[in-house]
């Protein structure tokens, strides 16, 4: 792969103009694509063959006037007792005249003729129903209801309209740019040219680009969740900087040692492009394996994510040669330009008069990693015991995580769902914000009007249940529909409790189908399958990671060794973050209203992303101590020249990442907040703890004994020669081109 990855690289550097001729009409094309062919996203999460979504489409089918999506206008007046006097009538006869004649609306619902107004006369809901589900509301349907109340409102009097229709996709600003922002810093300091930090972050934004649009452009035959595109902007700006970041570094360091820039740039390509190949399939694999849960939604994040980091691998290969041929020597701070330009390589009395980010590329074993990596190794017993214990200090939180899907209580305060969700708890109890809907269906009219009754009876009997509401039947009279008011919030212990509990209970009616479905008990549906699911997807992925890193590296202990890390970042990660997002500790600092469970696909998103960073940072470090110790360097002289080599590029790889996934923290929508902590915490405790810290000193500690591998077994694996031997016996013979 690697020989064949150094032509393709001197390749695109000849050809430049033609290469990046093409990646821009792709460009064009997938932004013309994409803007005439993107279809809406979905803010609902659905679960095919769970109880809740075969009620929906029951709905769907037997019952389409309720089976579209609800909405709640909370109304709260100035005064005790204020609602029941004329003119508080009149406010709300006006409020639902309005209601019901918005576009997509099938009718709103007087609380006066219903009883849903509360006993101080002070608090009323107003129900909405629309045609059509949630997701095809418009946006101009969605604007109109927000606005509801605005004339009928009289002063003193609060009117908050609410509920599942104002769910909308998570909007992208300007504060996640402050990551890019941080990104191209990082760049500037570890290259010290603005010409290799521009370029660099410029193949990085072309590559997102084009996989954005792409996206968007399939959209239309596709449904995407909202939540997707966010994952793959994160995902492809932060592994586009890097891969593009990885290649530069190698392309300078072989220009200082005097290569022509063509030949230069094809062993960069050859090198760390083979370990650009192999980090970005190993994203992509655990992406593409979350279709192994069998979750339409979560296989639908999992490949579109997939395809942004394909695309960001491929312009890495192929477009950020073009664009170093057309550097030239520029990639180099104005110092250096003149070093070796007569051929010779660069020498240690031209490195004593560089500055320090110049001297990234040079072997100078008086750097910060060479003196970290013999600090690590010498005191290598104490520092694994260290690490370990407070690794398992920060994992602790993790075994009190909750998994939910968010609603209104979450959503960021002062936005309409939130202060409709506010004033129903105030006025009602949180039980009214997450009710229930149970479908009874019978074959015939009387099977279900005889269901009915014995369903209403075994639903107030049972525990936790506020209310019940009466039956309203579809227009055959075969299915009906009943709405469960629990005591408890849609994400409370006690609420998940009380769906087992209704469906236990209501198992044994045997004249009609009877289903309990509801926004509350789709979210709690959701996060079990997917608690279900994460210990087989975890197992997938540590066994893979074996496999894969035991084809790398020729061994057996240290693909065990890379796992054992993997799993503490994941441990050290879910706590941190529960301890964040669901306990409430330091909510303050990353802008968190109020604490909750967290998002259900959360951590086994968590898990495949983490999963092909961490082995990212381990091939890159790693490789080096093989390639050290194949040569004839012992194995803790062969870490420390791994370490020494690797961390400078590494720690700006992590600190770019952790910037670009930090930069979706400041963003208003808890899931994406969520989201975007989980990864940069993550990214930090696996580059600076687990890989530059922990795996120096465990190989370390191994010695040789790191690098046997079965005679039998080495001669079973296939040789895909990550790190470049094959490379290196092809290009024994030549003498290298220089300037």
């Amino acid at each position: 792969m690697a020989t064949l990855l150094y032509r393709l690289g001197r390749g695109a550097l000849r050809r430049r103009r033609l290469v990046v001729a093409l990646w821009l009409v792709v460009l064009v094309v997938a932004g013309l694509a994409a803007a005439t062919l993107r279809g809406p996203t979905a803010s609902n999460f659905t679960m095919p063959g769970t109880e809740s979504q075969r009620a929906l489409d029951l709905l769907a089918e037997q019952f389409p006037a309720a089976s579209g999506a609800t909405g709640t206008i909370a109304v709260k007046a100035p005064a005790d007792g204020q609602l029941t006097t004329p003119q508080g009538q009149a406010v709300v006869r006006e409020l639902v005249q309005q209601a019901s004649t918005l576009p997509g609306v099938v009718g709103a619902v007087d609380p006066f003729q219903v009883g849903a107004v509360t006993p101080n006369g002070r608090y009323a809901l107003v129900q909405v129903q629309f045609a059509t589900g949630g997701d095809e509301v418009t946006d101009a349907q969605r604007t109109a209801y927000e606005q509801v109340g605005a004339t009928a409102e009289a002063p003193g009097w609060q009117i908050a309209p609410g509920g599942e229709v104002l769910g909308g996709e998570p909007e992208i600003g300007s504060t996640e740019a402050l990551g890019v922002l941080v990104a191209a810093i990082v760049l500037i300091i570890t290259f010290g040219s603005l010409v290799a930090a521009g370029m660099t972050m410029l193949n990085a934004l072309i590559g997102v680009g084009a996989g954005m649009a792409g996206l968007f452009a399939l959209s239309g035959a596709v449904q995407l969740t909202s939540t997707a595109p966010i994952l793959a902007l994160m995902l492809g700006l932060a592994v586009g900087i890097d891969y593009s970041l990885f290649i530069t570094s190698r392309h300078r360091q072989n220009l200082l040692d005097g290569l022509s820039p063509e030949e230069a740039v094809g062993r960069a390509v050859g090198t760390a492009g083979s370990a650009v190949v192999f980090a970005g399939a190993t994203v992509v694999i655990a992406l593409a394996g979350l279709a192994v849960v069998d979750i339409p939604f979560l296989t639908v994040m999992g490949l579109a994510a997939a395809g942004t980091v394909t695309v960001a691998v491929l312009v890495a290969i192929t477009l950020q040669p073009a664009l170093l041929g057309f550097a030239g020597r520029r990639v180099l701070p104005r110092r250096l330009r003149s070093v070796a330009t007569d051929g010779t390589p660069a020498t240690d009395a031209d490195v004593a008069d560089r500055p320090v980010a110049a001297t990234a590329t040079i072997d100078d074993r008086s750097r910060f990693g060479f003196r970290w990596a013999r600090l690590v190794t010498r005191f290598r017993v104490p520092v694994i015991l260290v690490g370990l214990l407070g690794l398992g200090l920060l994992a602790v939180p993790a075994p009190d995580m909750r998994l939910a899907l968010p609603d209104a209580s979450t959503a960021a305060v002062g936005s309409p769902a939130r202060v409709s969700n506010d004033l129903i708890t105030e006025g009602f109890g949180a039980g009214f914000t997450g009710r229930l809907a149970v479908v009874v269906a019978g074959d015939t009219p009387q099977a279900t009007s005889a269901a009915v009754p014995q369903v209403t009876a075994l639903l107030q009997r049972t525990e936790n249940v506020l209310a019940v509401a009466p039956a309203q039947l579809s227009p055959d009279g075969r299915t009906a529909l009943l709405g469960v008011v629990p005591k408890t919030g849609p994400t409370d212990e006690a609420t998940e409790t009380l769906v087992h509990d209704i469906r236990g209970s209501v198992s044994g009616i045997r004249d009609a189908d009877v289903l309990l479905t509801g926004v509350t008990a789709i979210g709690i549906d959701v996060s079990e399958k997917l608690s279900d699911a994460l210990p087989v997807y975890l197992l997938l992925v540590v066994g893979l990671s074996v496999l894969l890193l035991m084809l790398v590296f020729r061994s057996l202990l240290v693909p065990v060794k890379a796992a054992l890390g993997f799993l503490l970042t994941v441990a050290a990660t879910f706590g941190i973050t529960v301890a964040v997002f669901q306990q409430g500790h330091l909510a303050d600092l990353v802008g968190l209203d109020t604490p909750a469970p967290l998002i259900s696909f959360l951590p086994i998103l968590l898990i495949g992303i983490l999963f092909g960073l961490a082995m990212d940072y381990e091939v890159f470090l790693v490789s080096r101590m093989r390639e050290d110790f194949v040569h004839g360097e012992s194995a803790r002289q062969a870490t420390i020249s791994g370490m020494g080599h690797g961390a400078r590029v590494v720690t700006a790889a992590a600190l770019i990442m952790i910037s670009v996934f930090g930069g979706f923290v400041f963003l208003e929508d808890p899931v994406i907040k969520s989201m975007g902590f989980a990864l940069a915490i993550g990214v930090a405790i696996d580059a600076f703890v687990v890989r530059m810290t922990i795996v120096p000193a465990v190989m370390s500690l191994l010695g040789d004994r790191a690098w046997w591998l079965p005679s039998w077994l080495n001669r079973a694996l296939p040789n895909v020669d990550i790190e470049g031997e094959g490379l290196r016996t092809h290009l024994e013979d030549r003498t290298p081109t220089h300037v």
